[in-house]
């Protein structure tokens, strides 16, 4: 009787293995990652990349819940650096619970990072990545909810030139992103008639004298900077303690409050600072009061350039692995299967609007914005003065 009961025990104890507690399914585990610089010189908008999925996934998984999947983030830190990238998109593709990531904030970085994505079959939703060649490779598996540097580069010439700027002296940081969206700038530019005194690469992040010297003897009316903002910053302000008086003008690297911590007042002075981007404060779309509202809650702080982008790239995830899961009638999806689930949304109602994706990948119409630099306060970065916001189709 005694051995009876033992058995008896044991087959119960084996059987609760299999759930999170007795007379209840254990869930499977789906997991998200994201990818982003986590530290270093552009950690406060990479960071909040990771922040705007995390807290999508705390608010938009419970369909997938009901369907008897526990959902987790994946958080890895790029720092930046395409070899970085690659060698945590080799980690990330090897767990089978991954089933699509979200980022990169650098193209550089994404472009050799989703080579694995691509060859595993797994699917990236980015919510920052511009150069042109991260969908121009025909990727099923690339996708990106922001405009792209060929447009965005002209977008910066236009404006140039609508504020009645001749001559311009263009830099960039040497990376596949900051030099590609200055050789698009310097195209446009000359293309409606503004001369181009230099176009120049920088590595350099701290003393910019040999840089700026022909550049002040030139005399540009605007300084354009392809890159990021811990170097633009920088030089910018070295320009100005130089005596340079004209415009400053970069693109959507620039966009971040930490540029006014490096830059300050001298941002503000001459004939100012502006830039273009993919990703307007989240204030500007419709859709983000409740997010606005929850990230601050949250975070404890306003949400950096693309947290509200990348709040949609995870619901896109996540709404896409809830059809495949529902498809496989409640089995775990094949990645091909979410890769396909993604491109299949139409119309689907993003915080920052409706999303479709066209045969590469690219948004069918972006949001492309000009803004200039209002205050050296980095609390009051949101509240920068949008110039122009302008709505494009992606070329053909």
């Amino acid at each position: 009787m005694r051995n009876r009961i033992l058995i008896v025990a044991a087959v119960i104890a084996a059987s609760c293995l299999m759930f999170s507690s007795c007379g209840a399914p254990k869930a499977k585990v789906i997991k998200i990652a994201t990818q982003s610089p986590l530290s270093g010189g552009m950690s406060a908008v990479g960071t909040d990349i990771k922040n705007g999925a995390q807290l999508a996934l705390e608010q938009l998984s419970a369909p997938l819940v009901k369907l008897g999947y526990k959902v987790e983030l994946a958080a890895f830190d790029d720092q930046g650096n395409p070899d970085t990238g690659v060698a945590n998109a080799k980690s990330i593709v090897a767990d089978p619970a991954i089933l699509a990531i979200v980022g990169h904030y650098n193209s550089g970085v994404q472009i050799p990072s989703s080579e694995e994505y691509h060859a595993a079959g797994l699917v990236n939703i980015s919510p920052a990545n511009t150069n042109p060649k991260v969908t121009e490779r025909g990727y099923a598996e690339v996708n990106r909810i922001c405009g792209r540097d060929d447009v965005q580069g002209a977008v910066g010439a236009q404006f140039a030139n609508s504020k009645g700027i001749k001559s311009a002296y263009v830099l960039h940081d040497k990376t596949a992103y900051g030099q590609g969206i200055a050789a698009y700038f310097k195209l446009e530019a000359e293309k409606i008639g503004i001369k181009v005194l230099g176009f120049a690469g920088t590595e350099e992040k701290a003393n910019f004298d040999s840089i700026l010297s022909p550049i002040l003897a030139a005399k540009p009316q605007v300084i354009y900077f392809g890159g990021m903002f811990d170097q633009s910053s920088v030089l910018f302000k070295q320009a100005r303690q130089k005596g340079y008086k004209g415009m400053f003008l970069s693109d959507d690297g620039f966009d971040s409050s930490d540029a006014t911590k490096i830059g300050g007042a001298a941002l503000l002075e001459g004939a100012g600072t502006y830039y273009s981007t993919v990703s307007g404060p989240a204030s500007v779309y419709p859709g983000t009061a409740k997010f606005l509202a929850d990230f601050k809650a949250k975070f404890n702080a306003e949400p950096q350039p693309f947290a509200a982008q990348s709040y949609d790239c995870a619901a896109i995830a996540l709404k896409a692995i809830e059809n495949a899961v529902s498809a496989a009638k409640g089995k775990m999806p094949a990645r091909a299967d979410v890769t396909a689930a993604v491109r299949a949304l139409k119309d689907f109602p993003g915080i920052t609007g409706a999303i479709n994706f066209n045969a590469k990948g690219d948004l069918t119409k972006a949001k492309y914005f000009i803004i200039q630099v209002t205050s050296a306060d980095p609390a009051k970065w949101s509240s920068n003065k949008i110039d122009q916001t302008l709505d494009i189709e992606p070329p053909q």
